[in-house]
This record gives structure tokens, C-alpha cells and sequence, in this order.
């Protein structure tokens, strides 16, 4: 047998190992009365509520799944779920986890492989986030075409860098799905552009001087979260979009105090834009 024959084997070995936690944590949700989906949602600070809209509603605490971690941030719930949109079956997680909370690398991701391994084609990651851009209003919705990690620059734990097998190539972002779902959201009336995502660590608030420079790097929004479940995703070969809530907008020379509880308040009252984009990318599939 060749050398190649064996390292082939053992690599295949070894995917089918890693495979079996979130093999295990499927079959415990769906056993729990879950369902698999075609859609997957990822809901973020302040819009939990969402998925009480849900038609056929499952609901799991993400710790029951012997997979998932609990979230301990605010404003995530820490639950599995799954239900009907559209008559699209759709499963997501009611809140995340996040690097500051104590987690890294690739645990930071680990729902994702669970959605996936659920069945989910097609995702919608949300988040609530600073506008970096004055002109922005809180309940604005930033839909991104790109990011720019700079967790993984500073070398911190909650790094996107680990090697994972997957299969991603070219744009982390759907630029069909950016489209689409712009569209959707600035029909029904909500304000709504694509831009640019800058993924840093936390859990402080970001300081004047930071804001500058972020301006200066190109980005539109700043968050804690997303980036590495959008890098995770493109690798498992899903069609992702994300799009983050404009919570608070940064002026650096009129600065003002943001707190949690703000930032869960200003994401809730922008939750219809973000229920429209779920309806546009359920519809969508509906059709085929």
C-alpha cells in the first residue's frame, strides 16, 4: 500500500471522528423533537425574539446538546431551534457565543457545523453592531459584502486562523444573496446598504481613537461576533449573508455611553428589516 493510500485513510478516518460530536448533537435535538432545515439563522443580540414567529416552533437549550456551550452575554437565550417559514423549514441558534466570553478557535463556529449537519443550505447570520459611518441612524441594517478581522491580526484566541477541512472558495459573502436581500429590505421600507464588517474582540466598547481608524481601514460597521461562523460556513459550502443591526453610530467627537441593555433595546426595534431578509431568503428557496 503507498504512502498516499494511508494518508488518505487516515485523514478520512480522522473526519469521521471529528464528525461524531455534532453527528450526536443533531440526533439529540432531533430526538428532542426538532426538525432539519434548509435555512439556517444565527439570531443575534436583541433579536431572539424572532424566532418566536416561527410556524411548527422547537425550541433546545444549546447546553442539552452535549455540543454547544451556553452563551452567558446578554441577550442571547442559548437555544437550538427549529420551525416553518414560508413553509421552508428553517433551525438557527437563539443567541451565540462570543471570544470574550472565554471561548475560542473553533468553538466559536461549532453551530454552525451543527446547522449543517441539520441540513442548512443557506444562512443568515445577524448581529448587532456600531455604525461607523455618521450619516448612519440606530435601526439602520448593514448587509455585508466583506469583512476585515482584526481578532485574527492580533493573534487572540478567538482567532478565525485554525486549519479546518472544508471546501470554501472565493467570497465568504453570497454577492447574490447581498443583493437580494438589499433590495428586499429598502423595498419594504427599511434602511438598508451593503458594507463592510470589522470584526474585533471585545467586550469593552471601542474608543474614539479606534473608531478613526476603523474608518480610515474601509469598514461601515464594528462588532464582536459573526466573523468566524461566516468563515466556518463558506468551508462546510454554504450560501452565506449576514447583516448586522446599526445599534449606536459612532461620533468620536460627540461621543455619547452605550450599554448592553442599549444595544439589545435598538436591535429589537430593527427586527421587522431583519424578519424581511429571512422572508426574502425563504421565499427564494420556496421556489425550487
Amino acid at each position: 500500500m503507498s504512502n498516499a493510500v494511508v494518508t488518505t485513510s487516515r485523514v478520512t478516518d480522522q473526519a469521521v471522528e471529528n464528525r461524531r460530536p455534532v453527528a450526536a448533537a443533531a440526533e439529540r435535538f432531533l430526538a428532542n423533537g426538532g426538525e432539519r432545515g434548509r435555512v439556517g439563522v444565527v439570531f443575534g443580540t436583541g433579536l431572539g425574539g424572532l424566532a418566536e414567529r416561527l410556524d411548527r416552533l422547537v425550541c433546545m437549550p444549546s447546553r442539552e446538546t452535549g455540543f454547544l456551550p451556553a452563551s452567558t452575554a446578554t441577550g442571547h437565550a442559548g437555544r437550538v431551534v427549529s420551525g416553518r417559514l414560508n413553509g421552508v423549514p428553517l433551525v438557527g441558534l437563539q443567541g451565540r457565543i462570543h471570544g470574550y466570553e472565554g471561548f475560542g478557535g473553533e468553538i466559536l463556529s461549532r453551530g454552525i457545523d451543527l446547522l449543517a449537519e441539520l441540513g442548512v443550505e443557506r444562512l443568515l447570520l445577524t448581529n448587532a453592531a456600531g455604525g461607523l459611518d455618521v450619516m448612519m441612524r440606530p435601526g439602520d441594517i448593514v448587509v455585508l459584502h466583506d469583512h476585515i478581522d482584526l481578532v485574527r491580526f492580533a493573534g487572540s484566541g478567538g482567532s478565525t486562523m485554525s486549519p479546518r477541512p472544508g471546501r470554501g472558495h472565493g467570497p465568504v459573502y453570497a454577492p447574490p444573496l447581498v443583493d437580494q436581500v438589499v433590495a428586499s429590505a429598502t423595498k419594504a421600507g427599511h434602511r438598508c446598504r451593503s458594507g463592510v464588517y470589522i470584526y474585533v474582540s471585545g467586550p469593552t466598547y471601542e474608543t474614539r481613537a479606534e473608531y478613526r481608524m476603523f474608518r480610515r481601514l474601509g469598514g461601515d460597521v464594528v462588532g464582536m461576533s459573526t466573523v468566524p461562523e461566516a468563515v466556518r460556513a463558506q468551508q462546510l459550502g454554504l450560501e452565506v449573508t449576514a447583516a448586522s443591526v446599526v445599534t449606536n453610530v459612532a461620533k468620536p467627537d460627540a461621543p455619547s455611553v452605550t450599554d448592553a441593555h442599549d444595544v439589545c433595546t435598538a436591535a429589537a426595534e430593527a427586527a421587522e428589516g431583519i424578519w424581511v431578509i429571512l422572508e426574502s431568503l425563504t421565499t427564494s428557496l420556496a421556489a425550487f
